[in-house]
């Protein structure tokens, strides 16, 4: 499997962990101690650093910081905004779009030869 598709996997797995870490007590642990929700959030994210920190020195081999970033960057818009709208219940915003155009962009630039 190529360099860049393990990375990707990878960092898109962690995303999710990443995702529910920082938002997810939010709505699982709204009337919860935020020092409870700290550290939940902080176990939950122990996962997510166990994909990320691989995903990153796979990813090294192939791809520059900056294009690592922006990978990350992007992965993180895809996971976050079903996040959004499917387990936090957000409404759909055109902003979504405007955003991913944005990010499209950075990947554009960072990515071309």
């Amino acid at each position: 499997m190529p360099i860049w598709i393990q990375t990707a996997l990878l960092l898109s797995a962690s995303n999710i962990f990443m995702t529910f870490a920082w938002y997810g007590h939010l709505k699982n642990l709204a009337t919860a101690p935020w020092y409870v929700a700290a550290f939940i959030s902080w176990g939950i994210a122990l996962f997510e650093y166990l994909l990320q920190v691989p995903a990153n020195r796979i990813g090294a081999q192939e791809l520059n910081l900056a294009q690592l970033k922006i990978m990350q960057e992007a992965i993180t818009l895809t996971v976050f905004v079903p996040f959004a709208l499917l387990y936090m219940q957000q409404p759909l915003k055109l902003d979504y779009l405007w955003a991913a155009l944005c990010i499209l962009g950075a990947v554009y630039f960072i990515f071309r030869a």
